[in-house]
């Protein structure tokens, strides 16, 4: 049974700052998931040097991986910091578990392990992420939708735009302008919706720009790190067939 978790944590005060590694040490305890630790670790900030130091800066709102501001790097997996259990995640070296943990590198870092994740709002707004209601109250009920479709959407919709699918995505990164996975997927949600439908010409038409579709690699990193196992490779193969028949009908001058 270990006695000791061992925290080893990058820190940065800024982006701009020079990085450097703290490494923190706490008593065991069962059941501790990472943000349990560093809020034991708040407690007495102090390195196992024992150099008394600021509290590593980290995110953190619902603890039920429904919000994804703790995501985060852990043992070299991004990964919601609230579902990561020490005991699942940590590694054993004799009476000591060790974790260490890394701010996402896709997005501006502010301070230790928060990061900004406008990006992933700036990308709803730019594939129009939403339904345009306006005067659409007096329509009446919407049309019956088959289930499939709408459990479909359902999958599509449990995306919470923590970000874990940009940064395990290769073609995100600043060589490349990808909106990412996520907003893929959010296009074809609101694509799905009887009424967010009206502005799917506008998603194909941004998606087809070299932002888009085209840039995705299909390495299908962002399916296996999504903690809400949105069908995403799913999506972008839908949004793939979408946006080439968008571009013939276009060429055909038959789009609206």
């Amino acid at each position: 049974m270990p006695t000791t978790i061992r925290l080893k944590v990058r820190r940065q005060a800024a982006k701009d700052a020079p990085a450097r590694w703290d490494v923190f040490e706490i008593p065991y305890r069962e059941r501790m998931n990472v943000i349990s630790a560093l809020m034991e670790v708040r407690k007495a900030p102090r390195t196992v040097e024992g150099t008394d130091v600021e509290p590593p800066a980290w995110e953190a709102a619902c603890l039920e991986e429904v919000c994804g501001s703790c995501t985060m790097n852990v043992n070299g997996q991004v990964r919601q910091a609230c579902t990561a259990l020490i005991d699942a995640v940590g590694e054993e070296d004799g009476d000591t578990i060790e974790v260490v943990l890394e701010p996402m590198k896709k997005f501006p870092l502010v301070k230790d392990l928060v990061v900004d994740r406008s990006k992933m709002f700036e990308n709803l707004i730019k594939v129009k992420g939403w339904v345009p209601i306006d005067g659409s109250f007096d329509r009446g009920m919407a049309p019956p939708q088959d289930d499939h479709v709408r459990r479909l959407r359902y999958e599509l919709s449990r995306c919470m735009s923590c970000g874990c699918c940009l940064e395990a995505c290769p073609q995100v990164n600043e060589k490349t302008n990808f909106v990412g996975p996520a907003a893929i997927g959010q296009a074809l949600l609101f694509n799905l919706h009887p009424v967010g439908k009206a502005l799917e010409n506008e998603r194909l038409e941004y998606l087809t720009s070299e932002e888009g579709i085209t840039n995705c690699g299909n390495a299908q990193n962002c399916v296996k790190v999504c903690p809400k196992e949105v069908p995403l490779t799913r999506a972008i193969a839908e949004i793939n067939r979408a946006t080439t028949v968008y571009k013939i009908k276009r060429w055909l001058g038959l789009t609206a």
